[in-house]
Parts: C-alpha cells; sequence; structure tokens
C-alpha cells in the first residue's frame, strides 16, 4: 500500500525539498545546506525519511525520487539566487541504484544544463556501503563527477570495515563523521577521542 501511496506521491507533487543550513561553528558562518526529503500523504500525514527511503529503494523508485530531488534542489538553489539569497553549496544524498546506471552521468548533466546550476555549487553526498556495493566501476563515475567540479561527501565515515582503505582510493573531499560517534562525544571520551582523530585525518 506505502509503495503505492509513494508512486502516486511522486506523480502528484506530494514530495518536497527542505534544506538545512551548514554552519561554521567557529565563525557562525553559513557555508552550505543540505537538501532533505519529506512526504506529506493526503492518507498517511507527514512521512519521514526512515520510512519511506528504504521502500524506494527495494521498489526501484528511488531513481525517479532521486532525480526528482537532485532537480528541485538545484531549481530551488537557482530560484534563490535570483531573489538575492546566494547560497554557496548544496549537498544531495546519491543512492546507489542512481549510481549504478549508466545514464546517470548525463542525467546529471542535463539537470545541471536545466537548472543553470554551477557544477561547483553541487556537492553529492554518498555511504561508504555506496561504493563497496557499486564496486571498481563507481571509481571512474566519482572521477568523471570530480573532473566536472562537483563536490563528493563520505556520509556514515567510521562505520565500515574498510573506510580508510576506500579513503585512500575515493576523490572525496569531505567526511561526515557518523552520528553514532557525534551524538555522545561531549559526554563520552572515547567518542570524543574518535572525532578529533577523525577531523586531523580529514584535515590531512
Amino acid at each position: 500500500q506505502m509503495e503505492n501511496l509513494l508512486r502516486r506521491a511522486l506523480a502528484n507533487g506530494e514530495l518536497s525539498v527542505h534544506l538545512q543550513p551548514q554552519v561554521e561553528t567557529g565563525t557562525g558562518r553559513m557555508v552550505g545546506a543540505e537538501a532533505l526529503v519529506r512526504w506529506n500523504s493526503p492518507e498517511l500525514g507527514l512521512v519521514m525519511p526512515m520510512r519511506f527511503i528504504p521502500l524506494a529503494e527495494d521498489s526501484g523508485l528511488i531513481i525517479g525520487l532521486g532525480n526528482w530531488v537532485l532537480r528541485e534542489t538545484c531549481r530551488q538553489v537557482m530560484q534563490w539566487r535570483m531573489s538575492g539569497f546566494d547560497l554557496p553549496q548544496v549537498a544531495v544524498n546519491l543512492s546507489v541504484k542512481q549510481l549504478e546506471r549508466p545514464e546517470f552521468f548525463d542525467i546529471l548533466g542535463q539537470i545541471l544544463d536545466e537548472t543553470g546550476m554551477e557544477p561547483s555549487r553541487l556537492k553529492l553526498e554518498l555511504t561508504e556501503s555506496v561504493v563497496m556495493a557499486v564496486g571498481g566501476e563507481a571509481f571512474d563515475l566519482l572521477e568523471r563527477l570530480r573532473d566536472l567540479g562537483i563536490s563528493l561527501s563520505l556520509d556514515d565515515f567510521g562505520t565500515g570495515y574498510s573506510s580508510l582503505a576506500y579513503l585512500k582510493k575515493l576523490p572525496v573531499s569531505e567526511l561526515k563523521i557518523d552520528q553514532s560517534f557525534v551524538r555522545d562525544m561531549v559526554t563520552n571520551e572515547y567518542d570524543a577521542t574518535i572525532v578529533r582523530s577523525t577531523i586531523e585525518l580529514g584535515h590531512n
């Protein structure tokens, strides 16, 4: 039932993109934003991503959903820019299903052309598990994305078994430390040590 409702939601415009600010803590300056998708269903009310994203992944709807989020985010950022609010950069999550599609690079190019979004303003977030699932072909695509000027962020960093091995190969410009470490870092000395070490690793 939820799959049918989600399919309808994509067609009827029940989804929306919310942009969550990313702030540089040292200065308080907003350096970007992260795109978050929300589903306001007439039957179910507000549905959070943790409920419908796994379903979208399993059913294949994530491809259409992911491309829609990407296009809508770029459109919104450029609309804000024309209104006088210039967002430096926006981050959008990338699914393994999107990365597996050979036409993804072309679709991304079309979205950038349609919206007028500069590649340097776009950051794509992917988890280590996404890269591991796709394998060697993913590295080639990520290199192409980086060459295009798009930033790449490695999400949930620190939870995989081979984070450092993949970090050595991946053309990423940002590490997002997994929330399991960040949540208690002010009260747990072990989490604080891991967070400090990861930040130093990222800078280096």
